[in-house]
């Protein structure tokens, strides 16, 4: 992915407000609600949203200006620590340049050997650091389980001439869990669908997002992680629902606010109020108020015992430009029918 400072078109020095700013403007114009007929839309939406992911979160955004994850906020890969020279090693046999000190390992009957370690004889420091890297590989598999050996010497019970016995497999323990982050759109919250996801493991798999998603939901696939002696682990895919530029979440709600203009809120009339299923039209009473909110029902998000409502807050907006008509005649109406709406709050 590009870098998410130039997806949102703002600045490393920008501020938290600046950047929220500009993912919601980008948001509102590539939202695949208003470019139904733009089949790309939706694939430039995604990459707003997941550049806001990144420079929206606080400690996201520090650490990928350290250089520390990457545009996608996959860790970045800095090599192996613990490689090369060791403390107080000289350039002696087998050592590579620098001082660097390299052993070569041998697999036999008698298990895991270091060339040059004597005969019969286990490896010294050197190999401990390897049996460490295998222990971390194997979820500590490489070391002694049930009073018996793991598998790294010969004999039964092992990897030497006689394999490894049954019961002590089921004994190993089942391979690591890896977690991905997934933003989806609120109308896939609302509707289900599917999403292609890559997993750390380099595996590339398909997610069915089931339809009522809720932000910080986590979807579990068996045996997707890491593999281990034993099982695979899972891959637990956290799912983010992200901000619609229409649209709030209020649990299994929707609420929105509906611009009217004065004359509407006076005399009354029909309004068209968008839903995630299309626009529907509904009928405001004469002397409706800024603020009145109307239940449209069914309209919001399913739920385990049904599904919401749309709440829809009308809000009246004057003209742009003033209207010399329009002053004058409130100026009248001011004269002739004074009002206080605030009298209560005194």
């Amino acid at each position: 992915m590009r870098n998410p400072y130039d997806v949102l078109g703002v600045p490393r020095s920008a501020d938290a407000k600046a950047i929220k700013s500009a993912f919601r403007k980008l948001a509102k114009k590539l939202h695949p609600d208003a470019n139904k007929n733009d089949p790309d839309s939706a694939k430039r939406f995604a990459e707003v949203n997941s550049a806001y992911e990144i420079v929206g979160d606080e400690k996201k955004r520090a650490a990928f200006d350290r250089g520390e994850i990457d545009a996608e906020g996959k860790p970045r890969f800095h090599g192996f620590e613990g490689f090369g020279a060791r403390p107080g090693a000289g350039a002696g046999a087998g050592a590579g340049p620098g001082g660097a000190h390299f052993e070569s390992f041998s697999f036999g009957q008698d298990g895991f050997r270091r060339a040059g370690g004597g005969p019969g004889g286990r490896a010294g420091g050197g190999f401990a650091g390897f049996e460490d890297i295998l222990k971390d590989v194997f979820g500590g598999a490489a070391g002694m389980q049930g009073g018996r050996r793991s598998g790294f010497a010969g004999g039964p019970g092992g990897f030497g001439p006689h394999g490894m016995e049954a019961d002590e497999f089921e004994r190993r323990p089942a391979g690591r869990d890896v977690e991905v982050a997934v933003t989806i759109t609120l109308d896939e919250a609302a509707h289900g669908g599917t999403r292609r996801v890559h997993l750390p493991t380099g595996k590339e798999v398909e997610v069915k997002i089931p339809a009522g998603l809720s932000d910080g939901k986590q979807i579990r696939l068996k045996g997707q992680g890491f593999a281990g002696p034993g099982t695979a682990g899972d891959a637990l895919i956290t799912v983010k629902v992200a901000p619609h530029p229409l649209f709030e979440r209020d649990g299994a709600n929707l609420r929105i606010d509906v611009p009217i203009t004065l004359y509407e809120a006076v005399l009354g009339g029909k309004v068209r109020v968008p839903t995630l299923d299309g626009a529907v039209e509904i009928t405001i009473p004469a002397g409706t108020s800024s603020g009145r909110t109307f239940r449209i029902k069914g309209k919001g998000l399913p739920d385990k015992q049904a599904t919401g409502d749309l709440l829809a807050a009308m809000k009246i907006v004057l003209p742009k430009e003033r209207d010399a008509a329009l002053e004058a005649l409130m100026r009248r109406w001011r004269d002739d029918t004074p009002y206080d709406p605030r009298r209560d709050q005194e």
